[in-house]
C-alpha cells in the first residue's frame, strides 16, 4: 500500500511544479517552494524503487515494516500539504469568480484583493516550512532504507507457494460429498457433454483456505473417474504460468520419464500425438496467470484428445477461469464447509490423544471456536492443531476470546496463502482492500457506498479519463472476482441492489496489514477507551458507541485521521452534539466522515458552524438524522465535497445558500426529505459534476432554482424526482430542464403537487403539456407520475420508452381513460393507485391498434407474429381509494382472442374498486398467474369465493388466492417456487402522506 501512496503524492507534487504567479517576484518565498518539492520528489523516487521489495518483506521482517510505516506516515503528511495548497486555490478561484459577478466597487475590489493575496502569501510560507520538515524526514527514512539493504523490484522476494500433488489421506477429509459428486457427474457422467465444447474447462473457484485443491484431489482420486478416463494428469501451476515447464510435465506423464526435447514446437507436437485417441483428465491446480497467450497454444495442443475429455482447474480468480475457457454451467463457486463439518475437522485434530470425559469437558468451548474458524478448513485445521497442545478449559478459553492475529500459528500457516491473493493484486487495488479494514468485522457492504468511501481517499484516478465511479465499479468487480468479497443478498426493497461481506478471516487479516493505521475504538460500560500509543499517527478510524458519554473525546488524540465512522446503531446521535466542534476543530484531515444515525427518531438538531474546517472532507454522511433542521453556510466552503448524503434527513427545511460553491459535489443525496425540504437554492446548476440529486424541489419563488437549472447537470445518473411541478406556469422552463440530455437517468418522478401536496387550483393548469416537455432520455427504466391533474395522459414520449420496466400512475384525481401502456415491450410492475376518474379500462389501455384487432387469426404468418399485449408484464396492481367509477374491465370479443394478453402475468392486486363488476377472461384464464389479491372490492369478492364462486373454477389454477386478507387457497410449492411478493411502488412512502394531507 505504501507505494500506491508514494505514486499518488509524487503524481501530485508533479502538477504542482509550476510556482503560483502571485508569489513569483517574492523570490525567497519561491526559491523555497521549489527547492522543497524538489527534494521531496527526488527522494520518493527514490525510496520508490525498492518499495515492492520493501512490502514483500514486511511479512516477516517487523523492521522493514516499521519502515515502511514512517514512510506512509510522511507521504500521507505531504499529501496534506498539497491537498490544502490545492484547496486554498480552488477556493481563491471560486472567491474570485463570485466578487467579479457581484460588481463591486472598485475601491472594495482592491481592498478584497490585497487582503486575498496577504492570505495566500502567509499560506504559502506554511506550506514551504511544512514541506522543509518533511524532507528532515525523508532525510532519515532514505538512510535507513540503505541500511536493511532493500534491493530494486527486479530482484525482489516472492512469497512462498506450495507444491501441491494428486495424493490425499481421506479420513482428514470432512464434509464435500456433494461436491464432489457434483463434479464427478461434471467430468466422468456419459450424459455429461461439458456444454457441447470440444474440450470442456472445468473451474473450482473460492477464497484461499477454503479447500479448492482438496476438493480437486477428491475428484481426481474417485473411482469413477479412474475408470473414465484412460490418461489422468495433475499439474501443479501456480505463478508465473511457466507453459514450457507445464507442457514437460504433461509430456513426462505420458511418457513415464524426462523428456529431452527443448523446443516448445516439439513438445507440443509430441503432446498431441500422444493424447490422440485418449480420454484425458488434465488437473491444473492454483492457476493464477491472466495472460491468454500462454494457454493458448497448449490448449490447441490437446484439443486432439478423444471425446469426453476434461480439464479441471483451481483458481482464486473468476477472471482467470473465464481466459482459461470457462464457461458459466462450468464454474464451481466452492462454498465454506457447514459448522458441523468444521467443527469435524477441528476436533479431528484438537481432541487427539484426549479421553471422552477430557473431551466432553472441553466440547462447549470447541463448537464456539469452530463457529469462529466461519466455515474455512484450513481455519479449521491450523486452530485445531494449536488445541491440541491445550490442555485446560482455560486455555481454550484464551483460545475462543483472542482474535485470529494473536496466534504465531495463524501467522505462519493461515495468513500466508492469504497474503498471496493480496500480493498479486495491482497497487490500486490493494489500497482499495486494505481501506475495508476500517470497518467492524461482519459488517454488510453496499457497492455504490464503498466506491464513494474510495473515492473519498483517492484511490480512484482513472486512466482514459474515465469517471471514477466508472473505475470504482471495475475495482470493486475485480475485487469480487478474486474472492475478498462474498454475495450477501439483495436488498428488501431493491432486488437489483446487492450487498457484499467480507469473510472474517480476510477481515482479520487486512486488520494485520493495517495495524498500525488502522483504529477501532468501541467505548462499552462508562469505561475509558483503552488507546495504543503506537496508533495515535493512525489514520482510519471507527468509534462504536456503545455508550452515549463519556468516551467520546478520546478520539481526539487520533489528530491525522483520514476517515472516522462513527458507528451509532446503539445509541443516536444527539449526544454527540457536545464534541462536534471540538472534533471539527482538531481532527482536520479527515477525507471521510460517518455521522450517520440509528433507527431513531431523536438525532443532531444542527451541525456547528467549525465544519468549514475540514478542508479535506470528501465524504459526509448525514443519513438518518431526522431532527436536523439546517446545515451551516460554512458547509459550502468545504469545496473538495464530493458525497452529501441526506437521506431521511426528514426535518430538513433547506440546503445553504452557497451550496454552489461545492463545485466538486458529485453526490447529493436527499432522497426522502421531500417533506420537509421546502426549495433549492439557486447555483445549484453551478454544480456541473453531480451525477446524483435524488430530489429537486419546484417553487414559485424567483429565489430559489427553477427546472431551467437542471439544464447543465447532464451527468445526473439512476434517480431523478421532480417535487412541485403544480408550481410551474411557464412550460418554456421544462423543456429547458432538457430531461432528455441526461442520458444516466435510470428511474424519474414526476410530482405534481404544490409545496407540501396543496392542491389549490390544480385542475386550472395544463400538465398534459408540461408532461410533454419533461421528455426523459430514451433508456429511462422506471417511472412514476403523482398528483397529475389532466385527463388524460397523452405524452407522445411514453410509447418510445423500451427500456421501461416500472411505471406508477398515483393520485390523477382527474384522469378518464388509461394510456395504452400495453405497448411498453420491458414493462414488468405496473402500479395504478390513489383517486381516479377512470370508470372502464377498454381495449384501448392494451396498446392494440386498431388494424391488428380486425386482424384475423389466418391472416397471421405465425405463431410469432401474434399480437401480444403487455408482453413483459409481472405484477401489476390497481389499489384506490373508494373508486366510485370504475365498472367494467372491458374483455376481449371473439374479433379479439388471436391477441396474447399478459403472457408472464404472476401476481395482480385489486383494492377499493368497489363497482367493479368482474375481471377479463384474459386474466382469469391466465396460466402464468401465481398470486391473486382481491380486497374492499364486494362484487369481485363475491365472484371469486371459494367453491360458491361464479368466477371460482376459472381461477382455482392459481396457487395463491387471497379475498379481503383472508388466504383461501395455497398451493405450498408453488408460492414457494414464486416467492412472497411485496409489491410497492418506489414512491409509495408519498402516497399514504400526500393522501392524509387532502
Amino acid at each position: 500500500m505504501a507505494k500506491s501512496i508514494v505514486s499518488a503524492v509524487l503524481e501530485k507534487l508533479s502538477s504542482l511544479l509550476m510556482i503560483p504567479g502571485e508569489i513569483k517576484h517574492n523570490f525567497e518565498l519561491a526559491l523555497a517552494l521549489e527547492e522543497g518539492m524538489g527534494k521531496v520528489i527526488a527522494h520518493f523516487q527514490d525510496i520508490q524503487s525498492v518499495l515492492q521489495d520493501a512490502e514483500s518483506k514486511q511479512v516477516k521482517d517487523a523492521n522493514v515494516r516499521n519502515w515502511l510505516k514512517k514512510l506512509k506516515d510522511v507521504a500521507y503528511d505531504v499529501d496534506d500539504v498539497l491537498d490544502e495548497w490545492n484547496s486554498e486555490k480552488l477556493k481563491s478561484q471560486i472567491e474570485k469568480e463570485q466578487k467579479e459577478a457581484r460588481n463591486f466597487p472598485l475601491l472594495k475590489k482592491m481592498r478584497n484583493s490585497i487582503s486575498s493575496f496577504t492570505f495566500q502569501t502567509i499560506l504559502y510560507y506554511k506550506i514551504a516550512s511544512k514541506l522543509n520538515g518533511v524532507n528532515e524526514q525523508l532525510d532519515s527514512i532514505a538512510t535507513e532504507k540503505d541500511r536493511y539493504k532493500l534491493g530494486l523490484e527486479k530482484v525482489v522476494e516472492e512469497p512462498r507457494r506450495l507444491i501441491t500433488a494428486s495424493f490425499i489421506d481421506d479420513e482428514e477429509v470432512y464434509g464435500r460429498c456433494q461436491e464432489t459428486e457434483i463434479l464427478v457427474n461434471m467430468l466422468a457422467a456419459e450424459n455429461s457433454s461439458g456444454g457441447g465444447l470440444k474440450l470442456p474447462v472445468i473451474s473450482i473457484m473460492g477464497m484461499g483456505g477454503i479447500g479448492k485443491t482438496t476438493l480437486a484431489q477428491l475428484v481426481y482420486n474417485h473411482s469413477d473417474v479412474e475408470c473414465h478416463f484412460d490418461k489422468r494428469i495433475w499439474i501443479c501451476v501456480s505463478d508465473p504460468f511457466n507453459e514450457i515447464r507445464i507442457a514437460k510435465e504433461i509430456l513426462e506423464a505420458f511418457k513415464g520419464e524426462s523428456s529431452n526435447l527443448v523446443g516448445k514446437d516439439d513438445i507440443l507436437q509430441e503432446i498431441r500425438s500422444h493424447v490422440s485417441g485418449k480420454k484425458v483428465l488434465l488437473v491444473l491446480d492454483d492457476v493464477w496467470s491472466e495472460d491468454a497467450t500462454r494457454w493458448e497454444q497448449l490448449k490447441t495442443s490437446l484439443k486432439h484428445c478423444s471425446p469426453g475429455s476434461r480439464i479441471l482447474i483451481t483458481t482464486r480468480n473468476e477472471k482467470v477461469a473465464i481466459i482459461m475457457g470457462t464457461t458459466s454451467p462450468n464454474l464451481f463457486l466452492l462454498n465454506t464447509l457447514s459448522l458441523e463439518e468444521c467443527r469435524s475437522l477441528l476436533s479431528r485434530r484438537a481432541y487427539y490423544g484426549r479421553t471422552r470425559e477430557e473431551s466432553e469437558n472441553l466440547d462447549d468451548i470447541g463448537w464456539k471456536i469452530a463457529e469462529k474458524c466461519q466455515g474455512l478448513p484450513l481455519a479449521a485445521k491450523i486452530l485445531g492443531g494449536l488445541l491440541r497442545f491445550k490442555r485446560t478449559r482455560e486455555q481454550w478459553q484464551n483460545v475462543l476470546d483472542s482474535e485470529m492475529w494473536d496466534f504465531e500459528e495463524a501467522e505462519q500457516d493461515l495468513f500466508p496463502p492469504l497474503f498471496l491473493s493480496y500480493y498479486e493484486l495491482p497497487s490500486a487495488l490493494k489500497q482499495c482492500i486494505s481501506y475495508c479494514a476500517v470497518f467492524p468485522k461482519g459488517m454488510i457492504l453496499r457497492k455504490d457506498e464503498l466506491i464513494k468511501l474510495w473515492m473519498a481517499q483517492d484511490y480512484l484516478k482513472g486512466v482514459r479519463c474515465e469517471e471514477m465511479e466508472i473505475v470504482g465499479e471495475e475495482y470493486f468487480d475485480e475485487l469480487h472476482m478474486r474472492s475478498f468479497f462474498q454475495d450477501f443478498r439483495g436488498d428488501e426493497l431493491d432486488s437489483d441492489i446487492i450487498k457484499y461481506k467480507m469473510h472474517d478471516l480476510i477481515h482479520d487479516f487486512l486488520l494485520v496489514l493495517m495495524k498500525t493505521e488502522c483504529v477501532m475504538l468501541v467505548n462499552h460500560d462508562s469505561e475509558e477507551l483503552k488507546l495504543d500509543l503506537s496508533c495515535e499517527r493512525a489514520r482510519y478510524g471507527t468509534l462504536i458507541r456503545k455508550e452515549a458519554a463519556p468516551t467520546e473525546p478520546n478520539i481526539f488524540r487520533f489528530r491525522k485521521l483520514r476517515s472516522l465512522l462513527i458507528d451509532s446503531s446503539y445509541h443516536d446521535t444527539s449526544s454527540l452534539r457536545l464534541y462536534l466542534p471540538r472534533l471539527f476543530d482538531q481532527l482536520t484531515c479527515l477525507r471521510t466522515l460517518n455521522l450517520s444515525n440509528g433507527l431513531f427518531r431523536n438525532s443532531i438538531e444542527e451541525l456547528p458552524d467549525e465544519i468549514g474546517k475540514l478542508v479535506h472532507l470528501r465524504y459526509l454522511n448525514l443519513k438518518n438524522n431526522k431532527k436536523l433542521k439546517e446545515l451551516p453556510e460554512s458547509l459550502c466552503g468545504l469545496c473538495n465535497l464530493q458525497t452529501l448524503n441526506l437521506k431521511w434527513c426528514d426535518s430538513l427545511k433547506e440546503l445553504p445558500c452557497g451550496i454552489g460553491k461545492i463545485i466538486n459535489l458529485r453526490h447529493l443525496e436527499n432522497d426522502q426529505t421531500n417533506l420537509s425540504l421546502m426549495a433549492i437554492p439557486k447555483g445549484i446548476g453551478r454544480l456541473t459534476n453531480l451525477q446524483t440529486l435524488s430530489l429537486f424541489v419546484v417553487t414559485s419563488n424567483s429565489d430559489t432554482s427553477s427546472l431551467e437549472d437542471l439544464q447543465n447537470l447532464i451527468h445526473l445518473r439512476g434517480l431523478l424526482k421532480i417535487s412541485g411541478l403544480g408550481a410551474v406556469c411557464d412550460v418554456t422552463e421544462a423543456e429547458k430542464a432538457e430531461l432528455e440530455n441526461k442520458k444516466g437517468l435510470r428511474t424519474l418522478i414526476l410530482d405534481f403537487t404544490i409545496s407540501k401536496g396543496l392542491m389549490s387550483n390544480r385542475w386550472q393548469r395544463d400538465d398534459g403539456r408540461l408532461l410533454e416537455a419533461l421528455r426523459p432520455p430514451p433508456y429511462l427504466e422506471e417511472l412514476e407520475i403523482w398528483w397529475y391533474s389532466s385527463p388524460t395522459i397523452s405524452a407522445n414520449w411514453m410509447m418510445g420508452l423500451t427500456k421501461l420496466s416500472h411505471v406508477s400512475l398515483g393520485y390523477c384525481l382527474h384522469l378518464k381513460s388509461l394510456p395504452p401502456l400495453g405497448k411498453l415491450p420491458s414493462l414488468e410492475s405496473l402500479y395504478i393507485g390513489g383517486r381516479s376518474r377512470v370508470e372502464k379500462v377498454s381495449v384501448e389501455f392494451l396498446g392494440v391498434e386498431r388494424e391488428e384487432i380486425l386482424a384475423p387469426s389466418s391472416s397471421l404468418e405465425s405463431p410469432s407474429s401474434s399480437v401480444i399485449a403487455f408482453p413483459s408484464l409481472k405484477h401489476f396492481e390497481f389499489e384506490f381509494f373508494d373508486l366510485e367509477e370504475w365498472e367494467d374491465w372491458v374483455p376481449l370479443t371473439s374479433r379479439e382472442e388471436h391477441i396474447s394478453i399478459m403472457p408472464r402475468l404472476c401476481s395482480l392486486t385489486i383494492n377499493s374498486c368497489p363497482k367493479l363488476k368482474a375481471l377479463p377472461c384474459y386474466v382469469l384464464h391466465n396460466t402464468s398467474l401465481k398470486q391473486l389479491n382481491i380486497s374492499q372490492s364486494p362484487i369481485l369478492s363475491e365472484r371469486c369465493r371459494k367453491e360458491t364462486g361464479e368466477d371460482w373454477l376459472k381461477i382455482s389454477h392459481i396457487p395463491s388466492i387471497m379475498i379481503d386478507s383472508v388466504r383461501i387457497q395455497v398451493n405450498c410449492s408453488s408460492v414457494e417456487e414464486f416467492g412472497v411478493l411485496q409489491f410497492q411502488p418506489l414512491h409509495s412512502s408519498s402516497l399514504s402522506s400526500n393522501f392524509s394531507q387532502n
